[in-house]
């Protein structure tokens, strides 16, 4: 071998081995093996930077732009709600669980469903009495493996054909992989159907540490007309929240204290709730509710410009010892009190008649700008914003959803190519008001991409200076390898790569390998790239490879052994389907 082959050889166990055992952000260890590369003259800066320029890198930072759109309507939690249902025992939740999350993964970025699913199945899980534990890692798993069924289902498969178009000039179709997708949704889903009730632990929920966190006192009405109107607190999911629950209800001035989860809900009800601050990001998210104070209805601001913050009152805030209602606190900070807390306890009464008190601390809804602009006024001690507390604007869900059927429809017949139907579906989000300019730039994960395309450095240089060839020649020394064994081993040594480092650098760090694979084995290269592209999305047994997984790690309360308990079955069922069905639709 020649010196760069080497060298890019050390280089690429010396990233793994940061990535792996270091702190070290991802994008940085990466970015700095492409400079690397170029200072060593490895590789050209048009070789190194090509990654960039790739069409799935910037077909998956489109797609951010579509999935952020589908967020700001709530669209998905719109579809979670008439979809779950009301299951008796935790396999009928987690069926009913797997084919939402499988179908919406397929069309479009499978991180963005399980980041929109999490607060619609914890809410959903209290309401069932199911512990969260037991449906949130089933949620991962299904969104990976939904996202295998089509092109754009993962960040992967994008990367993966971004690869084939620039190496190879071959365009795999939007449904192509659904021959292989499909049938591994159906045998993992049944998998997690039938064992993962047992196999996952029983970790409680977080009502234990309500106690623990500042407490509000928050009220919403039930809307007339609404779809919460006839349906039972029970049914509506506001029996027992993630963050607060409900305490009584104010009936045309009639107060319903013992509040049964079959009471039936009519127009105008005030409901009243008790918990911590997220309590009210998490009931403006319900459709059907309005905050039952009329202040917030005459802020002077559109519904994508709202957010909560917490305020807590100064020794110089002016209005110390007046109440609320005479305060006028909304006309001069262009901002509505949901609720105050004093001493980490709401302070009982109508809120319009409590006087201020200093260290009081207030829950605002406010504008975006307000925690920059009044973070260093004398009038508050400490301003903070929640984050993703911008109310859904549920009225667009429909129109969102439209859009995104419309991608996929034009995609998929052809007419045109992923990228230009992402450039279009991202264009029609912010056109019509779904999601704005500024929220569609903030929406694009800027270290992600970074990740994707500098990886291509080192797959390029993989490829360029030998390094791959000779890795390829290495595994086939293991003696007489079929195209199906060779197919096998490039899957498990993907699988393996995808579990300690990320799904898509394990995809392009493996890219070249697999080329160089079925070039010396002397076969039609498609069923290995395809193998990669599956094997890089299947991670089950760690948190770390795959975003899902990571995502769920902390709102299920599950440990390192969790995933391994579950992981490594459905891995050997997944692993075993894939390599026996790809030669069957793409032949050697």
């Amino acid at each position: 071998m020649a010196w760069e082959a080497v060298f890019t050889l050390f280089l690429l166990v010396a990233v793994l081995g940061a990535l792996v055992v270091t702190r070290v952000a991802a994008d940085l260890i990466l970015m700095g093996a492409l400079i690397v590369l170029v200072i060593t003259g490895v590789l050209t800066p048009a070789s190194a930077l090509v990654g960039f320029a790739n069409p799935g890198v910037i077909t998956i930072a489109t797609l951010y732009v579509v999935a952020a759109g589908l967020k700001e309507t709530g669209a998905v939690q719109w579809i979670a709600r008439r979809m779950l249902g009301h299951p008796r025992t935790p396999s009928g939740a987690q069926a009913r669980l797997i084919v939402p999350t499988g179908v919406l993964s397929a069309l479009m970025n499978n991180t963005a469903v399980v980041a929109m699913f999490i607060p619609a199945v914890q809410d959903w899980a209290q309401r069932l009495n199911i512990s969260a534990s037991k449906l949130l890692l089933p949620l991962s798993y299904a969104a990976i493996l939904g996202g295998t069924c089509t092109l754009i289902g993962t960040s992967t498969n994008l990367v993966v054909d971004g690869l084939l178009q620039s190496r190879l000039d071959i365009h795999l179709g939007l449904f192509e992989l659904a021959w292989v997708g499909v049938p591994l949704l159906l045998i993992g889903g049944t998998f997690l159907v039938l064992f993962a009730n047992r196999l996952l632990p029983d970790r409680g929920g977080l009502n234990e540490e309500l106690e623990l966190v500042r407490e509000y006192g928050v009220e919403v009405e039930v809307e007339s007309p609404g779809p919460l109107v006839g349906r039972t607190v029970a049914q509506a999911g506001l029996r027992s929240l993630n963050y607060g629950y409900l305490t009584e209800i104010d009936r045309q001035g009639r107060l319903i204290t013992a509040v049964e989860p079959d009471r039936m809900l009519q127009p105008g009800d005030k409901l009243y709730f008790v918990g911590a601050p997220e309590c009210a990001s998490e009931l403006r998210r319900i459709q059907g509710l309005k905050p039952a104070n009329g202040s917030v209805h005459k802020l002077d601001l559109a519904n994508h410009q709202r957010c909560l913050v917490e305020v807590v009152l100064g020794p110089e805030f002016a209005a110390l010892g007046q109440t609320v209602r005479d305060s006028r606190f909304r006309t001069r900070f262009n901002a509505a009190i949901l609720s105050l807390s004093r001493e980490g306890k709401r302070v009982p009464g109508k809120l319009g008649d409590i006087r201020f008190k200093m260290g009081d601390t207030l829950l605002l809804e406010a504008s975006q700008q307000f925690a920059d602009q009044y973070r260093f006024r004398r009038d508050f001690l400490l301003v903070s914003a929640l984050n993703d507390s911008t109310p859904p604007d549920f009225s667009k869900a429909p129109l969102a959803l439209g859009i995104l059927l419309a991608m996929v429809a034009v995609s998929a017949s052809g007419l045109l190519t992923i990228l230009e139907a992402a450039f279009l579906a991202a264009g029609a989000m912010i056109g019509s008001g779904c999601i704005t300019a500024s929220r569609a730039r903030r929406s694009v994960d800027l270290p992600v991409l970074v990740v994707i395309a500098s990886s291509f450095a080192l797959g390029a240089a993989m490829s360029e200076t030998g390094a791959a060839q000779w890795v390829a020649g290495g595994l086939l020394n293991f003696g007489v390898l079929t195209p199906w064994l060779a197919l096998a081993l490039v899957y498990l040594l993907t699988a393996a790569f995808t579990e300690v480092i990320t799904n898509n650098a394990a995809a392009v760090l493996m890219f070249p390998i697999a080329l160089a694979v079925s070039e010396q084995l002397g076969v039609n290269f498609i069923p290995f790239a395809v193998a990669v592209m599956f094997a890089a999305s299947a991670s089950f047994i760690t948190p770390l490879g795959y975003q899902t997984n990571l995502m769920v790690y902390g709102p299920g309360r599950y440990q390192f052994t969790d995933y391994m308990r579950i992981g490594i079955p459905l891995s050997l069922v997944v692993g075993t389907t894939a390599v026996l069905l790809i030669p069957l639709v793409w032949s050697f």
